[in-house]
């Protein structure tokens, strides 16, 4: 994979606020942050993210955490200059749990987060999905491409919810004339991630671990894009340091099959696991992957962490937490 120089942004930030900041992304996101110099509010009502997460960030000058559900109205006395919105459950796991709080969190919680960006004339960034496209017909997925959603089915609650939040930033932009922006994210992973989130990556991380099964939905012929978090983190603060609407993919365009991930991860944990076939879940994309064209060209961001390098990172973080 092509290696390239970091992404300078365009802007620069005195105060961010990240919902969902004690989250897998959000929480590399608010560390990143800190480290350009940016000070971080972390909203977050810990339905899914976890105080963890935040927990070497604690003592770091600029740095508080705010309990707030952001499908209620809140609040952020700071001057802000920076919104990004990535509140929600994200994972299937999450999602199927909590699916009226899914809902609520793309629809009120898009709402609030971007009443506070229009209060405070901040940069709006929203957090979407590659579930955007759904099952998609087109392949790469291209930002132009409306996608093949079920609107009735049970991954609806987070599809939805991301495509409604779409159409609300977008309505916000146009009728307010706030400074907004979308982000597309693609499977991500890395440290963080929960062993039992229901996630490719942290499950067969989890399991090769153990040496049990790793459980192979379908024949493993569905494929996903893989992105290392560092490389997502990039991608959206080069987003943010723009002046683009969006929506924009961010993602790895190197495609992998369900089956040769799960050997791949045996194979780097040096693990005596074997595969297990068990039945694929409703409406579960047969392929998921970006076209990053627009990424590319516009903010001039590319991944860089090829997938052995990123997946041996998050499988020695689960060897730590499990030690």
């Amino acid at each position: 994979m092509e290696r390239s120089d970091a992404v300078v942004p365009v802007r620069t930030w005195a105060h961010s606020v990240v919902t969902g900041g004690a989250g897998f992304v959000g929480s590399h996101l608010c560390a990143a942050l800190l480290d350009q110099g940016t000070a971080v509010t972390c909203v977050d009502d810990f339905c899914t993210g976890n105080p963890d997460n935040v927990a070497h960030l604690m003592d770091r000058p600029g740095f508080t955490l705010q309990h707030a559900d952001v499908t209620e109205p809140f609040e952020v006395k700071r001057p802000a200059d920076l919104v990004l919105h990535f509140a929600s459950p994200a994972s299937p796991a999450d999602y199927l749990r909590l699916p009226l709080h899914t809902l609520e969190t793309g629809s009120l919680g898009t709402r609030n987060a971007l009443a506070l960006a229009r209060h405070h004339e901040a940069r709006f960034i929203l957090a979407s999905t590659s579930e955007a496209y759904g099952d998609p017909q087109q392949h790469p997925q291209n930002e132009r491409y409306w996608g093949n959603v079920n609107p009735v089915g049970p991954r609806s609650v987070y599809d939805e919810a991301k495509r409604f939040g779409e159409a609300l930033t977008c309505a916000e932009a146009g009728t307010n004339g706030t400074d907004t922006g979308i982000v597309r994210l693609f499977n991500t992973y890395g440290p963080r991630m929960r062993g039992h989130d229901g996630r490719a990556v942290p499950t067969f991380i989890r399991q090769a671990l153990a040496d049990e099964p790793l459980t192979v939905t379908g024949d493993g012929s569905q494929t996903r894009s893989l992105a290392y978090i560092d490389d997502t983190v990039r991608g959206i603060l080069a987003m943010a340091g723009s002046d683009l609407l969006g929506p924009v993919n961010i993602g790895n365009a190197d495609e992998i099959t369900m089956l040769d991930l799960a050997h791949k991860i045996i194979e780097l944990a040096g693990s005596r696991s074997t595969v297990e076939f068990i039945g694929r879940p409703t409406d579960d994309p047969a392929v998921r992957c970006p076209d990053i064209t627009l990424a590319r060209g516009k903010l001039q961001w590319a991944p860089v962490v090829p997938a052995d390098e990123g997946l041996a990172r998050t499988i020695d973080w689960f060897r730590r937490q499990a030690a």
